[in-house]
């Protein structure tokens, strides 16, 4: 009936039955928050992984797919998609920002979300997609059923935080936009993901 033990955000939450068309998300850290959370993978628990730098605030809702993984799948897409050698993806759960009208007060949350589209950052020349979704009946983003149909100033925001977020003024930038796609190279990431999980959890302990 009820669990007694919290379940582990990446590993015990199903990602639903409607993957890659529809998708739970464990959303980590909200626009508002001043410090990047990420969940701890042993624990499961929210920590924080550092202050944001400068003037960067996450512009979007921001978290995980559970049950993905960025390994040698999304490497390959990413490889064939860009024509660039990308070995391995960047061995975290596939992170994806949710695009909401309506103001969610935290993380620590699990949402449905409906993937529209994303990017692939290149972080030190690992594989670590962005993926772009609309929350699961928002009456305003719901009408977006593609990125290409978002305004041009949201996915500029998007991006600009992506290739800037890491970066300090006495050190070069380690992230790059190698690629974008629509809905449809959105379900190719996901399944790939869903696919290095698997593996993942195949490999012996």
């Amino acid at each position: 009936m009820f669990r007694i033990n919290k379940a582990h955000p990446w590993h015990g939450i199903p990602i639903g039955d409607k993957a890659p068309h529809e998708v739970t998300v464990f959303i980590e850290i909200v626009p508002r928050d001043t410090v990047k959370y990420e969940v701890d993978k042993e624990t499961g628990y929210l920590k924080i992984d550092r202050p944001q730098q400068y003037s960067n605030v996450v512009p979007a809702n921001y978290g995980f797919i559970p049950q993905t993984y960025c390994g040698a799948g999304v490497a390959r897409l990413a490889s064939e998609k860009s024509g660039r050698d990308v070995k391995e993806g960047d061995k975290d759960p596939l992170d994806i920002l949710v695009l909401s009208e309506h103001h969610i007060p935290r993380g620590d949350i699990i949402l449905k979300a409906v993937p529209i589209g994303g990017f692939c950052l290149l972080d030190g020349g690992e594989a670590d997609d962005k993926l772009i979704a609309t929350l699961l009946g928002d009456k305003v983003y719901e009408n977006f059923k593609d990125v290409s149909e978002l305004p041009e100033g949201i996915m500029d925001r998007l991006q600009h935080y992506f290739l800037t977020y890491k970066q300090l003024p006495s050190e070069p930038n380690k992230c790059e936009i190698a690629y974008h796609y629509g809905r449809g190279g959105a379900y190719d990431i996901i399944n790939a993901a869903i696919g290095d999980y698997r593996d993942l959890l195949a490999k012996p302990k």
